[in-house]
């Protein structure tokens, strides 16, 4: 009884083991599907991030490598914007930004010269003919380039260049509010006032001119004027004698016209190319310099020289002067930039030099 009990047990047990065992099965493969389930998910995150999974320093290390292949395609896209831009320039086409590399033709190709001035003209003295041409005719306020004006004027009244004459009230800028380093009550020649109305644009002394004219300021205005329209400059009006009106206005072909009627004043060309001069005002030496930094190379041949600044008119100047063996005068208007006016004279100097050298060497 006891042995047939003890079968029946056995029995029992075998058969539980049997039916559990679909079970573990089961339970198994489900373990094997799940895991590689699990692998390839963690493989894929760190395929989207670009790291490898294997430690937090390698992690980091990639991470900078993005980076910086980030940073070098951002500095890489603006190297190509700005040579778009300047390939755009030179092309004659509007760029986002001006050019400082300026591109010119070795045959003399005035259309391939890159100018930061909003009006340029070289006019050749012996012909008569424009060499270079930048909105010529647009007629826009011209600062103290409008004291060549003064000068003529005071010129052709034969007045007494020894007479001495004071600095009034009258005189100080109430307009743009400039300084001067002629204080009221200073006295000096009509001379010495032309020059340093010429050479160092001094506003005060200019006025003063005008203001000491027979018939006064009214008088000097209306003769500027007159002048003017004697010398062909139909786009060109004067208010005052020193330039600081934006009410003082001409056109770049109307400005080679005054400047080439100034340099047949040997007092102009002295007082407006004059370096620098040592000027004794009410017992007092002072030293003036040229507001064209040009006069002072050794590299150019002035014949004469005056600059002009006021907001509206920007960063002017006009020179009577000597390139490539030919005399020329030059007209920069609206220049960019403090020394963006020098900047385009040099640029003109070294096309009309380029440009003369091609010449030679065809003619050879």
């Amino acid at each position: 009884m006891k042995q047939k009990l003890k079968a029946a047990l056995m029995v029992g047990a075998v058969l539980g083991l049997c039916a559990q065992a679909p079970v573990f099965a089961a339970q198994a493969n489900t373990a094997e599907q799940n895991t590689p389930k699990k692998t390839a998910k963690k493989a894929t995150v760190a395929a989207k991030s670009g790291a490898q999974p294997t430690s937090k320093a390698a992690a980091k290390g990639q991470k900078a490598k993005t980076a910086a292949a980030k940073s070098s395609t951002k500095h890489a896209a603006a190297a190509q914007s700005r040579s778009s831009a300047r390939n755009s320039l030179v092309a004659g086409k509007p760029a986002a930004k001006p050019a400082r590399h300026v591109a010119m033709e070795m045959d003399g190709d005035p259309r391939r010269l890159a100018l930061y001035s909003a009006s340029a003209l070289v006019v050749d003295q012996n012909s008569g003919q424009p060499l270079l041409e930048k909105q010529p005719d647009v007629v826009v306020p011209i600062a103290s380039i409008s004291k060549l004006m003064t000068a003529m004027v005071v010129l052709d009244a034969k007045l007494d260049q020894q007479e001495v004459i004071t600095i009034g009230e009258e005189d100080v800028d109430g307009l743009k509010g400039t300084r001067s380093r002629l204080p009221v009550g200073t006295t000096m020649t009509r001379e010495a006032a032309m020059l340093l109305a010429l050479m160092s644009s001094e506003n005060r002394a200019a006025h003063a001119l005008g203001r000491h004219y027979p018939g006064g300021l009214p008088a000097f205005v209306q003769a500027m004027n007159k002048k003017a329209q004697a010398l062909g400059m139909y786009n060109s009006r004067f208010e005052e004698p020193t330039g600081l009106s934006s009410n003082n206005v001409s056109t770049a072909h109307d400005l080679a016209r005054m400047v080439a009627a100034a340099a047949r004043y040997p007092e102009i060309r002295q007082h407006s190319t004059t370096a620098e001069a040592r000027v004794e005002l009410n017992g007092r030496v002072r030293d003036f310099h040229n507001t064209n930094a040009l006069v002072r190379s050794d590299n150019w041949e002035i014949g004469v020289s005056k600059t002009g600044y006021i907001s509206e008119a920007g960063r002017c100047l006009v020179m009577q002067a000597r390139v490539a063996d030919k005399p020329v005068v030059i007209v920069l208007l609206d220049s960019v930039g403090k020394m963006t006016r020098v900047g385009d004279a040099q640029r003109i100097k070294r096309w009309m030099e380029s440009a003369s050298l091609v010449a030679d060497r065809r003619k050879a």
